[in-house]
Protein backbone atom coordinates (compact mmCIF):
# COMPACT_ATOMS: atom_id res chain seq x y z
CA UNK A 1 0.00 0.00 0.00
CA UNK A 2 1.49 3.34 -1.02
CA UNK A 3 2.51 5.83 1.65
CA UNK A 4 0.01 8.47 0.58
CA UNK A 5 -3.31 9.80 1.77
CA UNK A 6 -5.96 10.42 -0.85
CA UNK A 7 -7.75 13.75 -1.11
CA UNK A 8 -11.24 14.52 -2.35
CA UNK A 9 -12.36 17.01 -4.94
CA UNK A 10 -14.75 19.83 -4.18
CA UNK A 11 -18.40 18.77 -4.27
CA UNK A 12 -21.65 20.67 -4.41
CA UNK A 13 -23.61 20.34 -1.15
CA UNK A 14 -26.48 17.86 -1.32
CA UNK A 15 -29.69 19.32 -2.71
CA UNK A 16 -28.04 22.27 -4.42
CA UNK A 17 -27.44 22.60 -8.14
CA UNK A 18 -24.06 23.98 -9.22
CA UNK A 19 -24.41 27.52 -10.50
CA UNK A 20 -20.90 28.32 -11.64
CA UNK A 21 -18.06 30.07 -9.89
CA UNK A 22 -18.23 33.63 -8.64
CA UNK A 23 -15.43 35.95 -7.65
CA UNK A 24 -15.43 39.41 -6.19
CA UNK A 25 -13.69 42.56 -7.30
CA UNK A 26 -12.51 43.40 -3.81
CA UNK A 27 -10.14 40.76 -2.42
CA UNK A 28 -9.78 40.60 1.34
CA UNK A 29 -6.68 41.93 2.98
CA UNK A 30 -5.04 41.30 6.33
CA UNK A 31 -2.70 43.84 7.81
CA UNK A 32 0.24 42.67 9.88
CA UNK A 33 0.87 45.21 12.60
CA UNK A 34 3.07 45.36 15.64
CA UNK A 35 1.59 44.49 19.00
CA UNK A 36 0.93 47.52 21.17
CA UNK A 37 3.16 47.55 24.22
CA UNK A 38 1.59 44.97 26.52
CA UNK A 39 0.43 46.41 29.81
CA UNK A 40 1.07 43.97 32.64
CA UNK A 41 -1.60 44.52 35.24
CA UNK A 42 -0.98 44.45 38.97
CA UNK A 43 -3.25 41.39 39.06
CA UNK A 44 -0.94 39.48 36.71
CA UNK A 45 2.24 40.57 38.50
CA UNK A 46 0.83 39.36 41.81
CA UNK A 47 -0.41 36.09 40.27
CA UNK A 48 2.94 35.30 38.63
CA UNK A 49 4.81 36.02 41.85
CA UNK A 50 2.55 33.61 43.75
CA UNK A 51 2.77 30.95 41.03
CA UNK A 52 6.56 31.03 41.06
CA UNK A 53 6.55 30.52 44.83
CA UNK A 54 4.14 27.61 44.43
CA UNK A 55 6.37 26.02 41.77
CA UNK A 56 9.43 26.47 43.99
CA UNK A 57 7.62 24.47 46.70
CA UNK A 58 6.53 21.75 44.27
CA UNK A 59 8.66 18.69 43.58
CA UNK A 60 9.55 17.86 40.00
CA UNK A 61 7.34 14.78 40.00
CA UNK A 62 4.28 16.90 40.82
CA UNK A 63 4.71 19.64 38.20
CA UNK A 64 1.61 19.78 35.98
CA UNK A 65 3.18 20.07 32.51
CA UNK A 66 6.61 18.71 31.78
CA UNK A 67 9.95 19.16 33.52
CA UNK A 68 11.18 22.31 35.21
CA UNK A 69 12.87 24.73 32.77
CA UNK A 70 16.63 24.33 32.51
CA UNK A 71 19.43 26.88 32.57
CA UNK A 72 18.68 30.12 30.70
CA UNK A 73 15.01 29.11 30.49
CA UNK A 74 12.00 30.10 32.53
CA UNK A 75 8.34 29.32 33.06
CA UNK A 76 5.88 31.14 30.84
CA UNK A 77 2.50 31.71 32.43
CA UNK A 78 -0.32 30.72 30.10
CA UNK A 79 -3.79 32.20 30.53
CA UNK A 80 -5.31 28.75 30.42
CA UNK A 81 -7.58 28.46 33.45
CA UNK A 82 -5.16 27.62 36.28
CA UNK A 83 -7.06 26.55 39.39
CA UNK A 84 -4.35 26.16 42.03
CA UNK A 85 -5.32 24.44 45.28
CA UNK A 86 -3.42 23.01 48.21
CA UNK A 87 -4.31 19.55 49.45
CA UNK A 88 -2.80 17.21 52.01
CA UNK A 89 -0.03 16.29 49.56
CA UNK A 90 0.86 19.83 48.56
CA UNK A 91 0.00 22.07 45.64
CA UNK A 92 -1.85 20.84 42.59
CA UNK A 93 -3.42 22.56 39.60
CA UNK A 94 -6.75 21.84 37.93
CA UNK A 95 -7.89 23.34 34.64
CA UNK A 96 -11.01 25.50 34.55
CA UNK A 97 -13.92 24.86 32.20
CA UNK A 98 -12.15 27.28 29.85
CA UNK A 99 -9.18 29.57 30.14
CA UNK A 100 -9.42 33.21 29.06
CA UNK A 101 -6.49 34.21 26.89
CA UNK A 102 -5.38 37.78 27.58
CA UNK A 103 -6.53 39.16 24.22
CA UNK A 104 -9.88 37.35 24.48
CA UNK A 105 -10.96 39.26 27.57
CA UNK A 106 -12.19 42.06 25.31
CA UNK A 107 -15.01 39.83 24.01
CA UNK A 108 -15.73 38.16 27.35
CA UNK A 109 -19.25 38.41 28.77
CA UNK A 110 -19.01 39.20 32.52
CA UNK A 111 -21.96 36.90 33.23
CA UNK A 112 -20.12 33.95 31.71
CA UNK A 113 -16.84 34.86 33.38
CA UNK A 114 -18.64 35.00 36.70
CA UNK A 115 -19.67 31.39 36.21
CA UNK A 116 -15.96 30.51 35.99
CA UNK A 117 -15.38 32.44 39.22
CA UNK A 118 -18.16 30.58 41.04
CA UNK A 119 -16.88 27.22 39.87
CA UNK A 120 -13.36 28.12 40.97
CA UNK A 121 -14.64 29.24 44.37
CA UNK A 122 -16.44 25.92 44.84
CA UNK A 123 -13.30 23.96 44.00
CA UNK A 124 -11.09 26.04 46.28
CA UNK A 125 -13.68 25.64 49.02
CA UNK A 126 -13.14 21.90 48.87
CA UNK A 127 -9.45 22.47 49.70
CA UNK A 128 -9.52 24.52 52.92
CA UNK A 129 -5.72 24.74 53.10
CA UNK A 130 -5.62 26.82 49.92
CA UNK A 131 -6.53 30.37 50.98
CA UNK A 132 -4.37 30.40 54.15
CA UNK A 133 -1.46 29.00 52.13
CA UNK A 134 -1.87 31.64 49.42
CA UNK A 135 -2.03 34.39 52.05
CA UNK A 136 1.19 33.02 53.55
CA UNK A 137 2.79 33.31 50.11
CA UNK A 138 1.70 36.94 49.93
CA UNK A 139 -1.21 36.44 47.51
CA UNK A 140 -3.74 38.12 49.74
CA UNK A 141 -6.24 39.03 47.01
CA UNK A 142 -7.24 35.41 46.37
CA UNK A 143 -10.24 35.40 48.71
CA UNK A 144 -11.53 38.71 47.38
CA UNK A 145 -11.25 37.51 43.77
CA UNK A 146 -13.18 34.35 44.53
CA UNK A 147 -16.02 36.06 46.41
CA UNK A 148 -16.46 39.21 44.26
CA UNK A 149 -19.01 38.80 41.43
CA UNK A 150 -17.73 39.69 37.95
CA UNK A 151 -20.08 42.34 36.59
CA UNK A 152 -18.05 44.54 34.25
CA UNK A 153 -14.84 44.86 32.20
CA UNK A 154 -12.77 45.67 35.30
CA UNK A 155 -13.91 42.45 36.90
CA UNK A 156 -13.16 40.50 33.73
CA UNK A 157 -9.63 41.95 33.66
CA UNK A 158 -9.05 41.10 37.31
CA UNK A 159 -10.18 37.50 36.79
CA UNK A 160 -8.32 37.09 33.48
CA UNK A 161 -5.00 38.06 35.07
CA UNK A 162 -5.56 36.23 38.36
CA UNK A 163 -3.85 33.13 39.73
CA UNK A 164 -7.05 31.23 38.93
CA UNK A 165 -6.77 31.84 35.19
CA UNK A 166 -3.40 33.22 34.13
CA UNK A 167 -0.87 30.83 35.64
CA UNK A 168 -0.66 27.55 33.77
CA UNK A 169 3.13 27.03 33.88
CA UNK A 170 4.55 26.00 30.51
CA UNK A 171 7.96 26.02 28.88
CA UNK A 172 8.26 28.47 25.99
CA UNK A 173 8.06 25.59 23.49
CA UNK A 174 4.98 23.98 25.05
CA UNK A 175 3.39 27.41 25.25
CA UNK A 176 4.04 28.89 21.81
CA UNK A 177 6.22 26.42 19.90
CA UNK A 178 5.62 25.21 16.35
CA UNK A 179 6.56 21.93 14.72
CA UNK A 180 8.98 20.45 13.73
CA UNK A 181 10.40 21.44 17.12
CA UNK A 182 7.72 21.37 19.82
CA UNK A 183 3.95 21.85 19.37
CA UNK A 184 2.75 24.69 21.57
CA UNK A 185 -0.67 24.96 23.14
CA UNK A 186 -1.44 28.17 21.24
CA UNK A 187 -1.11 26.48 17.85
CA UNK A 188 -2.38 22.89 18.19
CA UNK A 189 -5.73 21.47 19.38
CA UNK A 190 -5.69 20.86 23.12
CA UNK A 191 -7.35 17.40 22.94
CA UNK A 192 -4.32 16.31 20.90
CA UNK A 193 -1.58 18.50 22.38
CA UNK A 194 -2.66 17.33 25.84
CA UNK A 195 -1.52 13.80 25.00
CA UNK A 196 2.08 15.03 25.14
CA UNK A 197 1.69 15.01 28.93
CA UNK A 198 0.38 11.46 29.31
CA UNK A 199 1.58 9.42 26.31
CA UNK A 200 4.25 6.71 26.56
CA UNK A 201 7.65 8.30 26.07
CA UNK A 202 8.50 5.79 23.33
CA UNK A 203 5.44 6.62 21.22
CA UNK A 204 5.89 9.54 18.84
CA UNK A 205 2.68 11.56 18.72
CA UNK A 206 3.83 14.04 16.06
CA UNK A 207 5.16 12.69 12.75
CA UNK A 208 6.31 14.06 9.40
CA UNK A 209 3.91 13.25 6.55
CA UNK A 210 5.01 12.44 2.97
CA UNK A 211 4.34 16.01 1.81
CA UNK A 212 6.63 17.43 4.51
CA UNK A 213 3.86 18.71 6.78
CA UNK A 214 3.48 17.49 10.36
CA UNK A 215 0.54 15.56 11.74
CA UNK A 216 -0.55 13.89 14.96
CA UNK A 217 -1.28 10.17 15.10
CA UNK A 218 -2.54 7.68 17.68
CA UNK A 219 -2.46 3.87 17.88
CA UNK A 220 -5.70 2.06 17.02
CA UNK A 221 -5.29 -0.54 19.77
CA UNK A 222 -3.65 -0.95 23.15
CA UNK A 223 0.09 -1.27 23.69
CA UNK A 224 1.43 -4.73 22.88
CA UNK A 225 -1.50 -5.67 20.60
CA UNK A 226 0.83 -5.96 17.63
CA UNK A 227 -1.35 -3.68 15.51
CA UNK A 228 0.79 -1.05 13.80
CA UNK A 229 -1.97 0.97 12.14
CA UNK A 230 -2.21 4.60 13.25
CA UNK A 231 -5.11 6.99 13.20
CA UNK A 232 -4.36 10.39 11.68
CA UNK A 233 -5.84 12.88 14.15
CA UNK A 234 -4.62 16.28 13.04
CA UNK A 235 -2.91 17.83 10.03
CA UNK A 236 -2.37 21.49 9.10
CA UNK A 237 -4.79 23.05 6.65
CA UNK A 238 -2.22 23.08 3.84
CA UNK A 239 -1.47 19.36 4.05
CA UNK A 240 -2.48 17.09 1.17
CA UNK A 241 -4.14 14.91 3.81
CA UNK A 242 -6.35 17.73 5.14
CA UNK A 243 -9.36 17.00 2.92
CA UNK A 244 -9.29 13.30 3.76
CA UNK A 245 -9.14 13.94 7.52
CA UNK A 246 -11.99 16.46 7.19
CA UNK A 247 -14.05 13.98 5.17
CA UNK A 248 -13.46 11.24 7.74
CA UNK A 249 -14.65 13.53 10.51
CA UNK A 250 -17.70 14.57 8.48
CA UNK A 251 -18.63 10.91 7.91
CA UNK A 252 -17.78 9.96 11.52
CA UNK A 253 -15.03 7.65 10.31
CA UNK A 254 -11.33 7.36 11.11
CA UNK A 255 -8.49 8.26 8.74
CA UNK A 256 -6.13 5.31 9.25
CA UNK A 257 -2.64 4.82 7.87
CA UNK A 258 -1.19 1.33 7.34
CA UNK A 259 1.62 -0.24 9.42
CA UNK A 260 4.11 0.16 6.57
CA UNK A 261 3.48 3.89 6.17
CA UNK A 262 6.24 6.27 7.15
CA UNK A 263 3.91 7.82 9.74
CA UNK A 264 3.36 4.49 11.51
CA UNK A 265 7.06 3.61 11.35
CA UNK A 266 7.95 6.96 12.91
CA UNK A 267 5.29 6.68 15.60
CA UNK A 268 6.36 3.20 16.73
CA UNK A 269 10.09 3.54 15.93
CA UNK A 270 11.17 3.02 19.55
CA UNK A 271 8.87 0.03 20.03
CA UNK A 272 9.91 -2.01 16.96
CA UNK A 273 13.21 -3.46 15.79
CA UNK A 274 15.51 -1.05 13.90
CA UNK A 275 15.02 -1.31 10.15
CA UNK A 276 11.54 -2.86 10.43
CA UNK A 277 9.39 -2.39 7.35
CA UNK A 278 6.17 -2.60 9.32
CA UNK A 279 5.04 -1.26 12.67
CA UNK A 280 2.96 -4.36 13.32
CA UNK A 281 4.35 -7.15 15.46
CA UNK A 282 5.55 -7.77 18.99
CA UNK A 283 7.27 -5.12 21.09
CA UNK A 284 11.03 -5.24 21.31
CA UNK A 285 12.52 -6.41 24.60
CA UNK A 286 13.31 -2.83 25.64
CA UNK A 287 9.80 -1.64 24.83
CA UNK A 288 8.16 -4.56 26.63
CA UNK A 289 8.90 -2.71 29.87
CA UNK A 290 7.64 0.82 29.15
CA UNK A 291 9.94 3.65 30.27
CA UNK A 292 8.98 5.78 33.22
CA UNK A 293 9.50 9.53 33.45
Amino acid sequence: MADTVSTRTSRTPAGLEPAGIRSGNHPWRIRLVKHPKRFESSYFRAAKKAAKKILAETGDEHLPYGPRPGANEYWEMHHGGSLWVKGTGGWQMYRARVGIEWSMQFCADPVRVDRLRREAAELVGAFPRTLPALAALGYERAEELLRTPVTDADGVEAWTDSLFNACVPLSRANHQGILPKVPGEHHYPWPIKGADYFRYEDFKLWVTLPDGTHGAVAPVDRRGSGDGHVRLLHVPEGSTAADTVAEAQELRLMAVLPPNSSAALQAFAEQIAPGSRTASGPLTADAAVPPRP
